[in-house]
């Protein structure tokens, strides 16, 4: 197991929670599916945290505050912020998957980067983004 990617993959879930909780102000339409997005990342967190101390690793706590990409002022800014933090982890999942062995973790990893995957797939149809859907996603986005 790489603990430093575990470590990167549980500060991206950090930012997702805390990103959905500041994006849950301007979002109204979709309120159920950022409540959804909270959720499946908090319990992410949650799930990362005892698989890093299940290796012996203390897990890095989050930050007191992360800093969007642009103010988030409304919901189409409030949006762009769900992308960003569902493509950073993304991301962080796949630095998880390229540099582990153990299956277990392999699949968990897998799972995260699918389920995030699908979450900013639907943030950037909801934004009128295209393209809608990006191949190998963990990767950069041009």
């Amino acid at each position: 197991m790489n603990v430093d990617a575990l470590q990167d993959a549980l500060a991206a879930e950090h930012a997702a929670v805390w990103t959905y909780g500041l994006v849950s102000a301007f979002i109204d339409q979709q309120a159920a599916a950022v409540a959804e997005g909270a959720n499946a990342h908090r319990a992410r967190r949650d799930t990362t945290e005892r698989q890093l101390r299940d290796a012996g690793a203390q897990p890095k706590p989050p930050a007191p505050a992360y800093l969007p990409p642009t103010p988030v002022n409304n919901a189409t800014t409030a949006i762009a912020a769900l992308i960003t933090v569902e493509n950073d982890a993304c991301a962080a999942w796949r630095g998880v998957l390229e540099r582990t062995d153990d299956t277990n973790l392999r699949k968990s990893a897998l799972d995260a980067l699918t389920n995030s995957a699908v979450r900013a797939t639907r943030w950037r149809k909801a934004a009128g983004t295209t393209p809608t859907a990006i191949p190998l996603p963990g990767t950069a986005v041009g």
